[in-house]
């Protein structure tokens, strides 16, 4: 039975939320959600109705391994729409997300599997974000924080922790984008504060808060 959009809005919440072990608790999801707890309460009920989650009282919310399979889905068709946005579009990536809300709950595989056919098979969406598989499995990369690397590093950005549009706004000003070379000049004592130079920038100075959320993989 298909689900509602609300139903495909809290498995995918839940799917970002979920530990290691798909687990999350219910108060972070009604915060993500912007609802209150005892609405959050009912529509998990609801689908541990539909065998989607494992719900008992007092205990963390788990994904089914039907839930998980699902909610990774509406994930795929999420990033994808992300990335044919921005790949065959034009679209800059600070535009993309409310559009792929409202096409993730496309009911037509046929129509993802021809997107992700003309992409080329991406990995990752435009914010470095893994794709889900049809399967719902997905590669982690082992990427690392920019505020753990240490002077002298050189990096490559490849993704965000997140992807708001003011934060995406504020690298478009630094012209900071996925795939530059970056390297730590110098590292703040005070308030771990990093110098950065990448191309056409030999000296930035980006937060603590902003390093945070940049990750990279070094470079041997």
């Amino acid at each position: 039975m298909p689900l509602s959009q609300t139903e495909e809005n809290y498995l995918k919440t839940m799917y970002t939320l979920a530990n290691d072990n798909n687990e999350l608790n219910v108060s972070e999801l009604s915060k993500r959600l912007s609802v209150s707890t005892p609405t959050a309460n009912s529509m998990v009920k609801n689908l541990h109705d539909k065998n989607l989650v494992i719900y008992e009282k007092y205990k963390p919310i788990i994904l089914s391994k039907t839930g998980l399979i699902q909610a990774a889905y509406i994930v795929r068709k999420h990033r994808l729409t992300e990335m044919y946005l921005v790949e065959k579009m034009g679209f800059g990536w600070e535009f993309v997300h409310e559009i792929a809300e409202q096409m993730e709950h496309i009911q037509s595989p046929l129509f993802f599997d021809k997107m992700d056919e003309l992409l080329g098979y991406p990995t990752v969406d435009p914010h470095g974000s893994p794709i889900p598989d049809r399967q719902g499995k997905v590669i982690e990369p082992n990427y690392k924080q920019l505020s753990d690397c240490e002077k002298g590093d050189v990096v490559e950005f490849c993704a965000l922790k997140q992807s708001g549009i003011e934060f995406l706004n504020f690298l478009n000003s630094r012209e900071l984008s996925l795939g530059l070379l970056l390297t730590v000049k110098r590292i703040e004592s005070f308030d771990k504060s990093m110098v950065i130079a990448y191309e056409n920038h030999p000296l930035e100075t980006f937060s603590f808060s902003v390093c945070k959320q940049l990750l990279v993989l070094k470079i041997e």
